[in-house]
């Protein structure tokens, strides 16, 4: 069974505050290892109202003391907002705490206006030139190799399993050239899909510590008892994504029926082509559409996205899939 992880933006519901966001999202990563899940990620987004995950490495923190095999990471850290030397020792200190299960997925998107560059102290648009160097600075940082004039510690040493994450062709290349795995974001991004997994593939680098090319591509899915129950739990995101792109962000709204008859034209159109990289449905529907998926794309793993707005039901969805995608395994 190709593995199944899972990604949590630790979205803030309409209502709800950032304290109960975060408990949310660790009962996720509660039932995802139960579930049998192999990673659960976590993805740094800044001044946004419905996203709480921004202190990216605090919130793994919490998560790894709450659960006890799962793998725990960054999917990602967006490595132009900070400096390789203060992430090597964040996540070097992940991996003191939770030896053996820490990833850091890294992005160059800085994913911020003029006020949040103020906010950051960064020339954002001028660090992410300088994303391919900061990688490479920070490989060093953990590996010692070349020895570095200042070590991190912790960072020195750490067994960190590095990922190279991406929406275009860039980080297919550079995933390749540092023969690194390579994440891509399909669930909102999937133009370039097909085309990066072929690059990355074609030109990949083999390393000591990855031998061969190794994908895992994003999904979003909602799985539920019935088809019309998944569609209706699956309302929030397509509202949350709709709002994004219209210039309206705010926190995660309540699921509405038949949402996207309510829209315009173009608006279903929009998410209709985001279906491309979707699950939704009961859990043989689901199966399905992830298998043919992975039949597309030749994928390693395929990690979960999707928000909904009673906690327990993106729980539900996860155990579903997962043992449906069992099930769906020829013995």
């Amino acid at each position: 069974m190709t593995r199944l992880s899972v990604l949590d933006l630790v979205p803030v519901r309409e209502g709800q505050t950032t304290a109960q966001a975060m408990a949310a999202t660790t009962d996720l990563a509660r039932a995802a290892e139960a579930a049998g899940c192999h990673r659960f990620w976590v993805a740094e987004h800044h001044a946004m109202a419905g996203i709480a995950g921004g202190a990216t490495s605090v919130v793994l923190a919490h998560i790894g003391n709450a659960t006890s095999t799962i793998r725990i990471g960054s999917g990602g850290i967006m490595l132009p907002n900070h400096t390789p030397f203060v992430i090597a020792e964040q996540f070097g200190t992940l991996e003191a705490l939770f030896p053996g299960r820490v990833d850091l997925g890294l992005g160059r998107a800085p994913g911020a206006g003029p006020e949040l560059q103020r906010a950051l102290r960064k020339d954002l648009n001028a660090a992410s030139q300088y994303f391919p160097q900061d990688v490479a600075e920070l490989q060093a940082l953990f590996s010692g190799e070349p020895e570095l004039p200042v070590k991190a510690t912790p960072g020195l040493g750490a067994n960190i399993e590095m990922w190279m994450l991406g929406s275009s062709l860039f980080g297919a290349q550079l995933a390749a050239k540092l023969g690194l795995p390579y994440a891509f974001a399909s669930h909102f991004a999937p133009d370039h899909l097909d085309a990066a997994l072929e690059l990355y593939r074609r030109d990949f680098q083999p390393r000591a510590s990855l031998a061969q090319p190794y994908v895992m591509p994003a999904m979003t899915v909602f799985c539920a008892d019935t088809e019309e129950e998944a569609q209706l739990i699956a309302s929030s995101q397509a509202q949350a994504f709709v709002n994004l792109r219209t210039g309206t962000p705010g926190k995660l709204p309540p699921p509405i029926k038949d949402y996207r008859s309510t829209l315009p034209a173009p608006a279903r159109a929009m998410l209709a082509h985001m279906d491309q990289a979707a699950a939704i449905g009961t859990p043989d529907q689901v199966a399905e559409k992830i298998a043919a998926f992975v039949a597309r794309t030749g994928a390693d793993e395929i990690i979960m996205s999707g928000a909904t707005f009673e906690p327990e039901a993106r729980a539900r969805s996860v155990a579903l899939t997962v043992a449906a995608c069992r099930e769906a395994v020829p013995a």
